[in-house]
C-alpha cells in the first residue's frame, strides 16, 4: 500500500468511517483515482462527499472517486478471502519476465498469499509478487 493511500485512508476514517479505500492510483502524475467501497454500496452522493473531504488534493491532482465496479480491485488479504470462488486476474512481478498474468478461480487466501486455479494449474502466489489484481466481470 502506498503512503498516499495510507494518508487518504487515515483522513477518511475520521469523517467517513465505513468507507473502505480499495485502491489509490496516481495516473500520469496529474490524476488521482480512488476506488472506494461501502457496506451499503457506493452512490454518487458518497463519491461527492469523499471528494469534498479530499478537496485539498485538487491543488495538485484531478481527483476521480469511483465505485469498484464489476472488475473490483483486490488489494488486501480480506478481499481475496471474501471473493473465494470468483475469478480474478492477477498481474505478477517476476524476476525473469518483468510481468506475468494469471487468470482463474480464487481457491485459497491467507495473510501471506493467495491460491488461484489457473490454466497453468493451481498456483500459490505471495501478495508481494502481485502488482495489481481485479475480479473478472461476469462471474
Amino acid at each position: 500500500m502506498s503512503a498516499l493511500q495510507t494518508e487518504i485512508e487515515r483522513r477518511l476514517a475520521g469523517v467517513e468511517p465505513e468507507v473502505e479505500v480499495l485502491l489509490v492510483e496516481e495516473l500520469s502524475g496529474s490524476t488521482l483515482r480512488l476506488f472506494i467501497d461501502h457496506p451499503e454500496g457506493v452512490t454518487l452522493g458518497l463519491c461527492e462527499r469523499v471528494s469534498g473531504h479530499l478537496g485539498d488534493y485538487c491543488e495538485h491532482y484531478s481527483l476521480e472517486v469511483s465505485s469498484p465496479g464489476q472488475d473490483r480491485p483486490l488489494t488486501k488479504p480480506q478481499h481475496y478471502t471474501r471473493f473465494l470462488g470468483r475469478h480474478a486476474r492477477l498481474r505478477l512481478r517476476t524476476a525473469r519476465e518483468g510481468h506475468k498474468h494469471l487468470t482463474g478461480e480464487l481457491v485459497g487466501a491467507s495473510e501471506r498469499d493467495v491460491t488461484i486455479a489457473a490454466h497453468e494449474g493451481v498456483v500459490t502466489v505471495p501478495y508481494e509478487q502481485i502488482t495489481r489484481s481485479n475480479l473478472v466481470p461476469g462471474d
